[in-house]
């Protein structure tokens, strides 16, 4: 399958399968929102998640991404980067988790809050650069 293709498939939607790679070389799975832009895949993810852990020892991940019915399907293999864990409401993780926030779901009642909110869960973000897929895809 092609990478544009895929990327198109993965791009349309927002819930996926993240992979990540347990101490023991075993999968851990879990199921994540997220947005995908110019080849990069966003997650918000909490600091004290098994995930983020995994991701910091063992950078590569992968996301599943299911269709409308069970023969659709993408896989999409790369490298995370993350960011440092949200400190104060004004820092840059912050402004990206209020980006990535927006690009899911809009605007937010009250972004005051979920800044606060951001720092009080120490939250950053995972950002999976796609350098492998494959699937079916309609």
């Amino acid at each position: 399958m092609e990478l544009d293709l895929t990327l198109a498939f993965a791009g349309a939607r927002n819930q996926g399968v993240l992979a990540t790679i347990r101490r023991d070389g075993r999968p851990q799975l879990s199921n994540i929102i997220y947005h995908l832009a110019d080849r990069v895949i966003r997650i918000s993810v909490t600091d004290d998640r098994a995930k983020t852990r995994n991701l910091r020892r063992d950078p590569r991940a992968t996301l599943y991404v299911a269709g409308d019915d069970f023969w659709h399907w993408v896989v999409l293999d790369g490298r995370v980067e993350l960011t440092p864990v949200a400190g104060v409401p004004e820092d840059d993780t912050v402004t990206e988790l209020v980006d990535l926030y927006r690009a899911i779901r809009g605007e937010h009642p009250d972004w005051d809050e979920y800044r606060r909110v951001m720092v009080e869960e120490r939250r950053l973000v995972v950002r999976l650069s796609i350098d492998h897929a494959y699937g079916m895809s309609p």
